[in-house]
């Protein structure tokens, strides 16, 4: 939806996974696609925005043209023979306003009927350090298990020492979690910390919780280091980032 609009109406969705990107799209029948607001163009997004673009090459650019307003490069159709006959579109926050699937709204990207997410107390000592700096040491940690990601411990606000760590403007969204309107930057690791202060219902026990990144932090799980592992989080562009 665009305003009022419906731009798509389908039930018959095609759900696909780019080459070596772990987060699904729709890819949608013309049929089913309001056609007469797509205009062709030949201009390229920026490509700076790499989780919302497409991960190949497109075959065909379109702007939406929709109650008065143009959406630059909102949607397009890939030169793949998968999805060679279907149009995608971006889920860049600002070009359409609502997606629902059944009639619940859905952020960010589709939920991944592959991917499980769960969020559960525990009672392990868990401690979190950067450059031998402790930032976070709890023994209620809320544990939260997510297909292809490895395991982020939520620590309740107060076993974080907040001193050592610095409010920033970063947002982010998730079609399993919700919105994460709280970031923080340790020195020289920006985005290293979020919080959900009103998760979604499947995973309450996160509610107003702070995790890090495993990947660019230190844990300690039962006094055992674990390693560093690596995830799509790893790379700097995957994650909420401001410069």
């Amino acid at each position: 939806m665009v305003g009022g609009t419906a731009i798509v109406d389908t039930r018959t969705p095609m759900l696909f996974w780019e080459d070596s990107f772990p987060v699904p799209s729709y890819a949608f029948a013309a049929a089913d696609v309001r056609t007469d607001l797509l205009i062709p163009t030949e201009q390229n997004p920026a490509s700076h925005n790499f989780f919302h673009l497409p991960k190949g090459p497109v075959a065909q650019w379109f702007d939406l043209h929709v109650d008065g307003k143009v959406f630059n490069n909102a949607a397009w159709i890939r030169d793949d023979p998968a999805v060679h006959d279907r149009i995608v579109f971006t889920w860049q926050a600002g070009v359409l306003d609502h997606w629902l699937e059944e009639d619940e709204e859905v952020h960010s990207h589709p939920r991944d009927p592959y991917k499980r997410v769960e969020a559960l107390h525990s009672s392990r000592h868990v401690r979190v350090s950067l450059d031998g700096v402790t930032l976070a040491e709890t023994s209620s940690p809320v544990l939260l298990f997510e297909t292809y990601l490895p395991i982020r411990y939520y620590f309740p606000k107060a076993d974080v020492d907040l001193s050592k760590l610095r409010s920033s403007h970063n947002r982010s969204q998730c079609p399993y979690k919700g919105f994460a309107d709280e970031y923080w930057d340790a020195p020289n690791t920006p985005g290293v910390a979020w919080s959900y202060p009103h998760p979604y219902p499947g995973v309450q026990a996160i509610e107003g919780r702070v995790a890090f990144y495993n990947e660019l932090v230190d844990i300690a799980v039962d006094g055992v280091d674990l390693p560093r592992p690596e995830s799509v989080f790893s790379l700097k562009k995957h994650r909420p980032v401001n410069d």
